[in-house]
C-alpha cells in the first residue's frame, strides 16, 4: 500500500537546516537568531542518491607525487611572518578585525606591493566605491597599473571579474557584503556567507589562486557568520589594536602552512600603514628611569618585547582607594598589591594606585606581576629601578617569585637590547627581589643558567 508523502516543512534554518511548521525568530537547533526563513523547496533528507562515475579515479597514495608549494612574498615582512613566509598558491586567507582598525588599509598595501612585484592583483571592494578606494590609495601611495579595482556585491559578477582580469591575487572586502542569487536570504546571513565563501574557495583551489577574504566580527570579538567559514579557509588572521593608539597587531589563529604563534607589528600613520620590524622602542619611555617604573620582557607570540610598566601612588582618605589600570590585568594588579602589603611590608591600602604600560600595549600575562610590584614599590618608597635592569616573574600568594614560560627567549631579547641585569625567580621571594633591584649584586645576564 502506498504511503502518503509527508508535506515539507514551510520554514527552514539557513545555518543548520532545521525545519519548522511556522516561523520563529530563533532556531531551536543551533540557537541562531534571524536564520529561519521560508523554505523555497523541500528540505527533507534524500534516502537514496544515485552514484556518479568520478572524472578522476582514486589512486594509491604512493603513486601521488608532491611538490613543495612555492611561497610568494607579499612585500610586507611582518605580514609574511604571520603567514609563515608568504602566500601559498591556492590558499584561502580570512582576515578579521573590528570596524575601523585598518583591515582595508592593510590589504590595499598588500595589493599594491603585490602589483609592484609584477603580480596582477584584483581588489574587490563591496563596501566602498572605486572613487573612495582610489582616494585612499593616493594617500597611501598604493597606485599601480597592475592593481585592478572592482566594486561588486554579486557573487556571479565577482567570479566574472576573476575570469576577465585573470589575476594572481584576489582580495575581497568583505565576504559578508557579497550575496549569491542561488542562496536564500540577504547578504551577510549565515547561508549567504557560507555559499559565497565556498564558491570563492573553489575558485582558489581550481586556479591555484590565493584569495584573501575580509570578515566582520561580532560584539564579543568573534568572526561573524557560520563557524564553518573558519573551517573552510586555510589561514585565519586577526587584525587588532587600540584605535586610540597607532600600534596594530596581526595574529594567526589558524594556519595550515605555518605556525600560529607569530605576531606581526604595524603602525598606522597619516600616510597609511607601516610595518615595525623592531617595536622594542615603542613601549619604553625616553630618558633616565623615573620613580615608579620598571621594564619587563613580554611575549607576543614568539616575539619578546620590552615593556615599561609605570605606577603612581597618591595618599587618599577615601574609604575605597582607587585602582585605575591601563594595559594590565586589573585583577592581577589587585593581587599584587595584596601580596606587596602582606609579604613585603609595603602598605597600599590607604593609597590611590594607578598602573599603566607605555605605548598602549596590553601586558596581561602573569610574567608582568614582578614588574608591577617593583613599579608600585618604587612609587611608594620613592626610588627607581637602575638603568639596564628588567624584571620578569609571576607572584604567588605566598610571596614567591615563580618562573615564567619561554624564559630563555626573554633573556636573549633582554641581552640583545642591552639589559644586563634581569630579576626573576632566582631571587626566590618578593622581598629579596625588591632588595636585588636596588643593589649591584644582581647576577649578570650571561651567568643566567639555561632554561
Amino acid at each position: 500500500m502506498a504511503t502518503k508523502r509527508p508535506t515539507p516543512a514551510p520554514y527552514k534554518c539557513t545555518e543548520c537546516g532545521w525545519t519548522a511548521a511556522k516561523w520563529v525568530g530563533r532556531c531551536a537547533e543551533c540557537q541562531q537568531w534571524g536564520t529561519v526563513i521560508e523554505a523555497a523547496e523541500q528540505t527533507g533528507i534524500l534516502r537514496r542518491v544515485a552514484p556518479l562515475i568520478p572524472t578522476a579515479a582514486a589512486r594509491p597514495i604512493t603513486q601521488i607525487t608532491t611538490t613543495e608549494a612555492s611561497r610568494r612574498e607579499t612585500g610586507l615582512g611582518e605580514f609574511d611572518r604571520v603567514l609563515g613566509g608568504g602566500i601559498v598558491p591556492g590558499a584561502a586567507i580570512l582576515l578579521s578585525g573590528e570596524p575601523g582598525v585598518g583591515k582595508s588599509t592593510l590589504l590595499l598595501e598588500v595589493a599594491a606591493r603585490s602589483a609592484a612585484a609584477g603580480h596582477r592583483t584584483l581588489y574587490v571592494s563591496a563596501e566602498e566605491s572605486p572613487a573612495q578606494v582610489r582616494m585612499r590609495a593616493e594617500r597611501t601611495g598604493a597606485l599601480h597599473d597592475e592593481l585592478f579595482l572592482a566594486s561588486e556585491t554579486d557573487l556571479a559578477t565577482v567570479l566574472g571579474q576573476i575570469e576577465q582580469v585573470d589575476p594572481q591575487l584576489v582580495i575581497v572586502d568583505s565576504v559578508q557584503t557579497i550575496s549569491s542569487s542561488t542562496s536564500d536570504g540577504a547578504a551577510g546571513m549565515p547561508g549567504q556567507v557560507r555559499e559565497v565563501a565556498s564558491a570563492l574557495i573553489r575558485v582558489a583551489k581550481d586556479r591555484d589562486l590565493p584569495i584573501v577574504l575580509v570578515g566582520h566580527v561580532t560584539k564579543d570579538g568573534q568572526i561573524a557568520g557560520p563557524r564553518l567559514l573558519e573551517h573552510l579557509v586555510d589561514v585565519v588572521c586577526h587584525f587588532e589594536g587600540d584605535r586610540q593608539t597607532a600600534l596594530r597587531f596581526v595574529r594567526a589563529l589558524k594556519n595550515r602552512f605555518g605556525a600560529t604563534d607569530e605576531v606581526g607589528c604595524f603602525e598606522m600613520t597619516g600616510d597609511g600603514i607601516k610595518e615595525v620590524p623592531d617595536p622594542s622602542q615603542l613601549f619604553l619611555s625616553q630618558g633616565n628611569p623615573e620613580n615608579g617604573t620598571c621594564v619587563a620582557i613580554a611575549l607576543e607570540g614568539r616575539r619578546a618585547l620590552p615593556v615599561e610598566v609605570q605606577a603612581l601612588t597618591i595618599p587618599t582618605n577615601a574609604p575605597n582607594p582607587r585602582r585605575i589600570v591601563h594595559g594590565v590585568d586589573a585583577s592581577r594588579v589587585a593581587m599584587v598589591l595584596a601580596v606587596l602589603e602582606r609579604k613585603a611590608g609595603i602598605k597600599t591600602s590607604d593609597l590611590d594606585v594607578y598602573v599603566s604600560t607605555v605605548g598602549g600595549v596590553r601586558f596581561t600575562e602573569p610574567a608582568a606581576d614582578l614588574a608591577i610590584a617593583v613599579a608600585v614599590a618604587g612609587s611608594v618608597r620613592n626610588w627607581a629601578a637602575p638603568q639596564g635592569v628588567a624584571a620578569v616573574g609571576e607572584l604567588s600568594l605566598a610571596g614567591e617569585v615563580r618562573p615564567v614560560g619561554q624564559a630563555s627567549l626573554r633573556h636573549a631579547e633582554a641581552n640583545r637590547l642591552g639589559y644586563k641585569r634581569v630579576i626573576d625567580n632566582r631571587s626566590g621571594r618578593l622581598r629579596a627581589a625588591l632588595d636585588d633591584i636596588q643593589t649591584a649584586g644582581v647576577p649578570a645576564l650571561h651567568d643566567v643558567p639555561a632554561f
